[in-house]
């Protein structure tokens, strides 16, 4: 479900984050394209409409969403940060032969994990791979 520029507003604001035009476009471009964006592709996306944009800005108001909760990192691969807007438990796949990153539903209260007793776990991300339906259909 797409935010309303109205609700993207609140919610900088219930986080005490700065409002600027570039702040939200950045989250409202999260918002529009949930394909887990690199800097560059916000970039890319946005620099049309605002010319004056620079990644040093788009990388500060990403770390600012993301100390405030709205917007979560997303690490796949070693050289590869991603932004998604949902922050709730949900898995990722990642397609290996298109590059795309899709969200999908997983009960992270119910998997059965063994050998962390003891341990203080902080964060549960699950990441998959492979090829997805498009690209199975062009091989």
């Amino acid at each position: 479900m797409r935010a309303k520029m109205e609700d993207i507003t609140n919610k900088l604001k219930s986080n005490n984050i700065r409002l600027s035009h570039q702040r939200l476009k950045v989250l409202e471009y999260l918002d529009h394209n949930r394909i887990h964006p690199t800097v560059e592709q916000i970039y890319e996306g946005l620099h049309d409409e605002i010319p004056t944009l620079s990644k040093t800005t788009i990388y500060n108001t990403l770390n600012a969403l993301t100390e405030s909760g709205l917007v979560k990192v997303l690490t796949i691969e070693d050289n590869e940060t991603r932004y998604d807007i949902r922050t709730d438990a949900h898995g990722h796949f990642k397609c290996t032969a298109c590059g795309e990153i899709y969200d999908f539903e997983v009960n992270m209260d119910s998997l059965e994990i063994q050998g962390l007793n003891g341990f203080r776990v902080y964060s549960r991300d699950m990441y998959f791979s492979g090829i997805c339906p498009k690209c199975m259909e062009q091989e």
